[in-house]
């Protein structure tokens, strides 16, 4: 069987312009890491417009209805996000493939799902208020895991 994983990597463009708060800075690293392991077959991307293409994918999958994201999840051997759109969708979907979900400020208690592995960092970076916009949220790059953390998960799923 191959192990495919599927990711989204990055939550709204915000109004301001300014990088997204819940934007894991670590994917290039972690997509060589897997691709170093020998454990992965295909990484996949997901997204929308003109975000980034991360290098060492095998395939890439721009604006895709929510019926075709969930029909690449269903086909992954685990999938991985940030806390965007996608732990939702594959939530409402019943998508059944495993999930990893990144979280930085947003908290996993109200915004996670218990049947994914949510990843937070330490609770002293989740903002004060989370419900208000992002816009009023800075990036912090130190309030993410490392890529060993996610990677480790992955492989856990894999094994």
């Amino acid at each position: 069987m191959n192990n495919i994983v599927l990711f989204s990597p990055f939550s709204q463009k915000l109004r301001n312009n300014q990088q997204n708060p819940k934007n894991y800075p670590y994917w290039q690293d972690l997509i060589t890491m897997l691709r170093q392991s020998g454990k992965v077959d295909e990484i996949w991307q997901i997204g929308v417009g003109n975000e980034y293409r991360f290098e060492g994918t095998t395939q890439k999958y721009f604006n895709e209805p929510f019926s075709k994201i969930s029909e690449l999840a269903n086909k992954s051997s685990v999938w991985l996000s940030v806390e965007n759109f996608m732990p939702h969708l594959c939530n409402s979907y019943g998508v059944s493939t495993k999930g990893i979900v990144i979280f930085s400020k947003s908290d996993p208690l109200h915004f996670g799902y218990p049947q994914n592995i949510n990843i937070l960092k330490d609770r002293k970076y989740l903002r004060s208020d989370q419900f208000y916009i992002w816009e009023q949220c800075d990036f912090q790059e130190e309030a993410f895991v490392s890529p060993q953390i996610v990677f480790d998960e992955i492989m856990k799923i894999l094994e």
